[in-house]
């Protein structure tokens, strides 16, 4: 990535379907190396975000730029600078986790894709079943194998979307040390997630989304914790009670 200040750089940022504002009037920066955490209930408008800042989806209006780039003009050198984790994992359940990353590899250009693929596997610590058929795996050793795969061409920048999704306590321990481990070698990455825990304890900055809006920005070192978390499950009740649900 070209030396710039800003990794991530959003402004007045608007996605509209219908009558529905899924993202609506976002600001928000990132400096290379740091790590931001979106909260929100559901329909919060935090996967559009995402999928708007990866590029797979255009805004209404505003801008975003990412590694330097507008994310509206489809750029390659984009591309190459970005890892995405998703709902889905992207991986072909009856190849081996070799195969699938070796298939990933050659899609990026990658020389040595062999190579490439086992570096990242041991690094997510699945060496072991580099060449047992990914339909046999766990869901937590899927979400890793996720993260070798969007790690494999060496991106900056990682968009994660509630990455803890369906894992059991350890698979969750085991993903939030590899992450942290990603955060401390300077990549950027900003995660959507519901777990307050984790979300809290690996980012530098907080946000919590609210109706596609960013109701709550700050850094970590100024955040109230409790206090968050009280405003994050007042969020969630208020959407519940608004779609006819209750506690």
């Amino acid at each position: 990535m070209e030396s710039i200040e800003n990794a991530i750089e959003v402004r007045h940022l608007r996605k509209v379907f219908g009558t529905l504002k899924a993202v609506d009037g976002i600001d928000f920066e990132l400096k290379q190396g740091e790590f931001l955490t979106v909260f929100g209930p559901n329909g919060a408008g935090k996967t559009t975000l995402i999928k708007i800042l990866s590029g797979l989806t255009q805004p209404s209006s505003g801008t975003a730029r990412v590694a330097g780039f507008d994310v509206t003009e489809g750029h390659p050198e984009m591309r190459k600078e970005i890892g995405v984790i998703s709902h889905s994992t992207a991986l072909y359940a009856d190849l081996t986790s070799l195969e699938n990353l070796m298939f990933f590899a050659r899609m990026h250009g990658l020389e040595q894709p062999q190579e490439k693929a086992l570096k990242v596997i041991e690094e997510v610590g699945l060496s072991p079943r580099r060449n047992d058929r990914v339909r046999t795996f766990s869901r937590g050793m899927l979400q890793r194998l996720s993260i070798a795969r969007a790690v494999l061409h060496d991106p900056a920048i990682l968009f994660l979307d509630e990455p803890f999704t369906g894992l059991d306590l350890h698979a969750t321990n085991v993903l939030k040390e590899h992450l942290q481990r990603l955060h401390d070698r300077r990549r950027t990455i900003l995660m959507t997630t519901h777990d307050i825990s984790c979300g809290l304890e690996m980012c530098d900055k907080v946000a919590l989304q609210v109706q596609g809006k960013f109701a709550f920005l700050e850094n970590i070192s100024n955040v109230d914790k409790d206090r968050f978390e009280s405003m994050y499950f007042d969020a969630v009740r208020d959407k519940q009670f608004a779609m006819g649900i209750g506690l």
